[in-house]
């Protein structure tokens, strides 16, 4: 096994019962750094510190990830222009701050044999927010939901 030392000296090539020695003596613990290396290599030091120092190393990472909102407005084919209007103003402040929007439109009844009428409305939303949005996922039928998914437009 090659074997680095407590102070991340490189000690050299020996065997097992010699590494599990020194890191007796050291009164630390024997890490398998890299165990497909040739020959594998082993690393003297606190396994307690070793798996605090990754965890931290984890969520850094995790805090510098940018998540994505996706929010969402539910119409219906006989929504209301008035209604629509506040429901689109919405959409648009959430683009404005850097969200998706789903707008889904969901059919009651007899609704779902007139997809076309949801796909125009749709649509027309699309048209209205294309200063701020661009639409991601085109209006596509899900069960007896028709969805379509708008992401911020770039700068």
């Amino acid at each position: 096994m090659r074997l680095i030392g407590p102070d991340n000296s490189h000690v050299g090539i020996v065997p097992l019962r010699e590494a599990l020695e020194a890191a007796r003596k050291a009164d630390l613990d024997l890490v398998e750094v890299s165990p497909t290396a040739d020959p594998p290599v082993v690393r003297i030091m606190d396994y307690g510190k070793f798996l605090y120092e990754r965890a931290k190393k984890e969520r850094e990472a995790k805090k510098a990830q940018k998540t994505i909102e996706v929010k969402e407005i539910r119409l219906r084919p006989k929504t209301t222009d008035h209604h629509r209007s506040f429901k689109v103003r919405d959409a648009r402040r959430w683009l404005q701050e850097g969200a998706k929007v789903k707008v889904r439109i969901r059919f009651r009844g007899r609704e779902i044999t007139y997809p076309e009428i949801a796909r125009d409305e749709l649509m027309s939303i699309a048209q209205e927010l294309s200063d701020v949005g661009v639409v991601e996922q085109q209006p596509d039928m899900e069960g007896r939901t028709m969805l379509m998914v708008l992401a911020p437009a770039r700068k």
